[in-house]
């Protein structure tokens, strides 16, 4: 679903969000409150300038409008793979983002996230898994690596990730695998705007996706390795 279209099933054909380049901002109104909405399309890879574009936008809306709700619309490669984003620090401005979209968080904005097309590796863990929670559409493609990347990563064979992508989620791409393992709380289907109401009125504000995985059968062990860490601090 293209940008333009999703914003207009959400917000109506007055919806208030603009296109610079790759780079989605605006401010919407929905159910009469108003609502930040930044993001991406066309697939974009996030740099710096990018990065940090999105970042403005969160501590704007933190400084001037206290307590609004912030909606992050996803659609991103991955992190800007180019030389002079690695030099300028690409580590830190992803970083910066993400902390932004924390302190928002903290500050008591409910922020969701949403992948209406694709979310790859860095682009995605600094934006819609920092948010109270992500949702997706359900055509969306989600994943961190392809199976021969990550086969080059761990040294295994593809074949074996391939037989374990068949029944472990965390070895596996697609938004189902990533609604099991919690860190895609539920997809949005037919009504989005109800999507989004039911977001806004009912999304928890602790992090419950390592319940949710377990709860799931997708991360079977995370919530209870956490627990056990927080029982021996």
């Amino acid at each position: 679903m293209d940008w333009n279209t999703l914003a207009t099933r959400l917000f109506g054909e007055q919806h208030g969000i603009t296109a610079d380049g790759d780079f989605l901002h605006g401010t919407a109104t929905f159910d009469g409150a108003p609502v930040t909405v930044v993001g991406t399309t066309g697939h974009a890879p996030i740099g710096v300038k990018l990065a940090l574009a999105q970042a403005r936008v969160v501590m704007d809306t933190l400084v001037n409008h206290p307590g609004r709700a912030i909606l992050l619309l996803i659609d991103t490669q991955g992190q800007q793979l180019r030389r002079r984003d690695e030099l300028l620090g690409i580590n830190r401005a992803m970083a910066h983002l993400g902390m932004c979209v924390d302190l928002a968080r903290r500050r008591g904005h409910r922020v969701i996230g949403l992948v209406y097309d694709q979310a790859l590796s860095g682009g995605f863990i600094t934006s819609g898994l920092i948010a109270d929670a992500c949702y997706a559409l359900p055509e969306a493609e989600i994943r961190v690596m392809r199976i021969p990347a990550m086969a080059r990563i761990t040294k295994l064979a593809p074949e074996m990730l391939e037989a374990l992508s068949m029944t472990n989620p965390v070895f596996a791409p697609g938004v189902q695998n990533y609604v099991a393992m919690g860190g895609v709380r539920g997809l949005w289907r037919g009504d989005l705007a109800q999507g989004l109401r039911d977001a806004l009125a009912h999304t928890p504000t602790e992090d419950t996706r390592a319940v949710d995985g377990a709860e799931r059968g997708g991360r079977r062990l995370a919530a209870s390795v956490v627990q056990r860490v927080l029982d021996a601090a």
